[in-house]
């Protein structure tokens, strides 16, 4: 398979590039270095230190004898896209490329409308693209499971029988963002489910949850390979954020009550279910929403997992519970259904405590680039 990766520098696009060319396939990877721009612009840069793109392809060549075809451009220019998708002309493509920091999204105005015009545009240029270029090339878009909120019913899987007055129709689920980023995720759902409609082209759409972990088969090779790993506020997953917290002797902060639940996969995961998606791919005319996770967690079960682990390993872990700075429910009901990407083949890694122990000691050796002032900024969303 020619596979098109779109965000390939980023902590689920690298290890993506890396997963798809181990196992044979033409991998082709596109970022224009977003994350790492705004990470320095907000003093909050990852972990763990990253070649470029470029290099990193290099350093994958050297270890395994494959090559990623590597192109630093920005996919909102409709003219860039369209000449990667006229040279390759890939049979899927993979769309990380937006903004996906629900905290970025709330900083001010600019980051706001920043936001709209990236996420939009690039789902647009994506869909135009394949439309122009070749309509059979499989649409694998990350969504998120912040889509649909915290509804007070069972979540299924991206669909919704309704029975209203006598009669019955199939709906997408309702959705009802937490942030201005989620609510871009939900306008591109929408519209590629406009243009299934319109054009029938193929789309899988990922609802995925918060993402933990650092290692991956391929990224375990060499430390250059690492993907690269934020742990702050803004760009930082929870679980990611708890664990380089306890390692710096810095309270775990967690918001309000901690009793916000949400569905949790570990990195390994990820990468599985994009793969299982890209090789079994979604019919011609077919929207096709997998809701992508292993287990679910509240905050505060994570946090004792952490504080567990981590004064086991003799971190001595505290437990801080701050005022919440988003809006969002903190008691809720939470029951999501996920099978399709079992059926498809997924083998989950649940988070043990011998996942948690590696975690712990691999964020260790990085422990002198851990910048505290990047743990909370307090972006507010009122």
């Amino acid at each position: 398979m020619r596979i098109l990766i779109l965000g390939a520098d980023g902590y689920l696009g690298w290890p993506t590039c890396l997963y798809f060319s181990q196992r044979g396939d033409e991998v082709i990877g596109v970022d224009n270095y977003f994350r790492r721009n705004a990470a320095v612009e907000l003093d909050c840069e990852s972990l763990i230190p990253a070649p470029d793109l470029f290099q990193r392809a290099e350093i994958w060549e050297d270890i395994s004898d494959k090559k990623i075809k590597v192109h630093a451009g920005d996919i909102t220019d409709y003219e860039f896209l369209l000449s990667i998708f006229r040279e390759y002309n890939p049979d899927a493509v993979v769309h990380y490329a937006e903004q996906p920091s629900a905290p970025y999204s709330m900083i001010n105005r600019d980051k706001a409308a920043f936001t709209l015009q990236n996420n939009l545009i690039s789902t647009l240029n994506i869909i135009y693209a394949v439309k122009e270029v070749n309509p059979d090339c499989h649409i694998i878009k990350l969504g998120t499971m912040g889509e649909y909120g915290t509804p007070n019913i069972d979540i299924e899987e991206g669909w919704l029988d309704i029975e209203h007055k006598g009669r019955k129709d199939k709906f997408l689920f309702p959705r009802q963002a937490g942030s201005l980023y989620h609510t871009t995720k939900i306008q591109d759902t929408d519209m590629l489910w406009f243009y299934v409609r319109t054009w029938g082209i193929r789309v899988t759409d990922l609802m995925q949850g918060p993402v933990y972990g650092l290692s991956t088969e391929e990224a375990d090779m060499d430390p250059q390979l690492m993907p690269s790993f934020h742990y702050d506020e803004i760009f930082g997953t929870v679980l990611n954020r708890f664990i380089v917290q306890a390692v710096a002797g810095y309270p775990l902060t967690v918001y309000g009550k901690g009793n916000q639940t949400r569905g949790f996969l570990n990195l390994k995961d990820t990468m599985q279910c994009v793969y299982l998606s890209a090789m079994q791919p979604a019919e011609q005319g077919q929207l096709r929403v997998f809701n992508q996770l292993t287990e679910s967690f509240s905050v505060n079960q994570l946090a004792e997992k952490v504080k567990a682990i981590g004064d086991k390993m003799g971190y001595n872990v505290k437990i801080d519970h701050i005022e919440n700075p988003r809006v969002e429910k903190e008691d809720h009901y939470y029951n999501v259904h996920y099978t399709g990407l079992a059926e498809l083949g997924l083998e989950p890694h649940y988070l043990t405590d011998q996942v948690l122990e590696k975690f712990f000691e691999i964020t260790s050796k990085y422990k002198d680039r851990i910048n505290k002032d990047a743990f909370f900024k307090g972006i507010k969303w009122k």
